[in-house]
């Protein structure tokens, strides 16, 4: 049976991607091959998706259309060693965070290789993706990409120059964006809710003010804007926030990220 689909780790998103591709019936199960080392997560992938899973890498790298790298940067020259001498040329597709086109085409030579970074949300279906074209990539290898990740949220083409950014924003983000939904139910629950209502409440307002700031194209500063009124609860907050430096620390959270992006594709 011919593989169109491999994948290399089936990790939490590779199976997003995997669930979202599978949902929009852009491939059936029985197109797509999984290698992943841990027998429990093999078994785990094939009678949940239906998907064919092998141990050996090599197998997945014989697709015929598309192999997916979505494992642990630092096992990406292992992974490379064991897949000398398989001819196959399928669009690669790498997710490993900050690991650059130049090294990701000097271990596929001759291939069409595109550097990604989607985030969590892409479990869902709202995801981010930045995609970065390398050399030898045809505008059908674009299209076919764009055509895989927009079934996880939306697709935005990069330079590679700034994938770490990309990373340290929205690969990071949704981590920042979780501490704050936390903060925020925290707080809630200080001025005495329920923590139960004060979660809630707290992913409700967030989720709220993105599908609002999306569908309105109001700009985050005019939204806040229409929020604070003179004298009134919200500038009384916003004002200890800027006191607390919410700004300057989310700012220097994400480009903590990018540098830690940087780090980790030189090492």
């Amino acid at each position: 049976m011919s593989t169109r689909f491999g994948i290399i780790g089936g990790g939490v998103m590779a199976e997003a991607i995997l669930s979202r591709l599978l949902d929009r019936k852009l491939y059936l199960p029985e197109d797509i091959l999984i290698s992943e080392p841990q027998a429990q997560r093999r078994e785990f992938l094939a009678s949940t998706y239906g998907v064919r899973v092998s141990e050996d890498n090599r197998q997945a790298a014989s697709a015929s259309e598309v192999l997916l790298l979505a494992i642990k940067p630092q096992a990406l020259d292992t992974v490379l060693t064991g897949l000398l001498g398989v001819m196959e040329k399928p669009l690669v597709l790498s997710i490993l965070a900050g690991v650059p086109l130049s090294r990701l085409e000097s271990g596929f030579p001759d291939r069409a290789v595109i550097r990604v970074m989607p985030n969590t949300p892409a479990t869902v279906g709202e995801g981010m993706t930045a995609i970065a074209p390398g050399r030898r990539v045809e505008p059908q290898h674009l299209d076919l990409a764009r055509d895989i990740f927009t079934a996880v949220g939306e697709v935005e083409e990069v330079p590679e120059s700034l994938m770490d950014a990309v990373t340290g924003l929205s690969g990071s983000g949704p981590a920042f964006v979780a501490i704050l939904i936390e903060a925020l139910a925290d707080g809630g629950v200080a001025a005495g809710l329920p923590r139960p209502v004060a979660a809630r409440l707290a992913l409700q307002t967030v989720l709220g003010t993105a599908v609002f700031l999306k569908e309105s194209q109001l700009h985050p500063a005019q939204l806040k804007d229409r929020v604070t009124s003179p004298g009134g609860t919200t500038i009384a907050g916003v004002t200890r926030l800027e006191k607390g430096g919410y700004r300057s620390a989310i700012i220097e959270a994400v480009v903590a990220a990018y540098q830690r992006s940087r780090e980790l594709g030189r090492s």
